[in-house]
């Protein structure tokens, strides 16, 4: 456990009495609402300083109220520091209507638009979704980026067609864990590091595993490139609570993450537990 605060870049917090989740349907174990003192609750001993709401894929025509939603909870609830909101990048020009809602949330810090299911794996270099994204680096907005790593050649070029947009990777790509798939998540990843304007974020793992059978030494190669590829500088803690839960736990997931840089400097551990977070989403 790091002796020290940290920021959790990536926490899902939802009120399913209130909105509409479709997809949380075929995810009983999770399918109830989810609060910042149930989260608390699950950090144990770890001091948890900030942390960051992401999107929790709400129903399309919800992503408004949800951020509402998420405003009403951080005044209540000081920790919640930063909101990755939802927003429909594919409209192009036309998402300007969206973010100068979003705009008012003091707490918007960055977008999300997931494609991961999107039939079209190079999806997100429609013209109109390219737009979007760089109305997003003319607003300081980050773009997160969450895909599966067989879209990850698409995010390469996307990411090389929008310098002026600031990137952040979730869950290291979800490679292929479960078929025990490197490449060409590897080289993928290797392609991305290479542009300037792009962090990965260390979360979203142990859910891309067998969620009944994984093992550390099964997660462990995957880590290691994501950290080797972008170095300290560019990558972020995420917890990915409470989907997490799945297939481990908040603590469990950080337990893993700390024996993989225990042996890094306190530099180098203050970069992705923290400082990196604090910068990119301007904390």
């Amino acid at each position: 456990m790091p002796d020290f605060p940290i920021i959790d870049s990536h926490v899902h917090l939802y009120d399913v009495d209130r909105l509409s989740y479709s997809w949380l349907a075929s995810r009983p174990a999770i399918n109830h609402s989810h609060f910042v003192p149930d989260y608390l609750a699950q950090c144990g001993e770890t001091r948890v300083e900030k942390l960051v709401f992401a999107e929790v894929w709400i129903d399309a025509h919800l992503n408004l109220q949800e951020a509402e939603w998420v405003s009403e909870q951080a005044a209540r609830y000081p920790v919640i520091q930063g909101m990755i909101a939802a927003a429909p990048l594919e409209r192009g020009a036309g998402v300007e209507a969206d973010l100068d809602v979003l705009a008012h949330h003091p707490t918007l810090r960055a977008i999300r638009r997931i494609t991961e299911l999107e039939a079209d794996p190079a999806y997100c270099l429609r013209p109109d979704f390219i737009e979007g994204v760089r109305r997003l680096g003319e607003r300081g907005l980050v773009c997160d980026i969450c895909v599966f790593h067989f879209q990850l050649s698409a995010v390469v070029e996307l990411v090389r067609l929008c310098p002026g947009t600031t990137f952040v990777l979730d869950h290291i790509g979800k490679p292929g864990i479960r078929a025990g798939l490197l490449d060409p998540w590897r080289d993928d990843m290797a392609r991305l590091a290479r542009l300037p304007n792009v962090t990965v974020k260390i979360s979203g793992v142990v859910t891309e595993a067998d969620h009944g059978a994984w093992t550390r030494q099964q997660l462990r190669p995957y880590l290691d490139h994501a950290i080797a590829s972008f170095g300290f500088d560019r990558v972020l803690y995420g917890s990915d609570w409470p989907v997490v839960n799945l297939a481990s736990s908040h603590a469990e997931w950080l337990d893993i993450v700390d024996d993989l840089v225990s042996g890094c400097s306190l530099e180098e551990r203050r970069k992705l537990y923290r400082d990196n977070a604090l910068r990119l989403y301007r904390l």
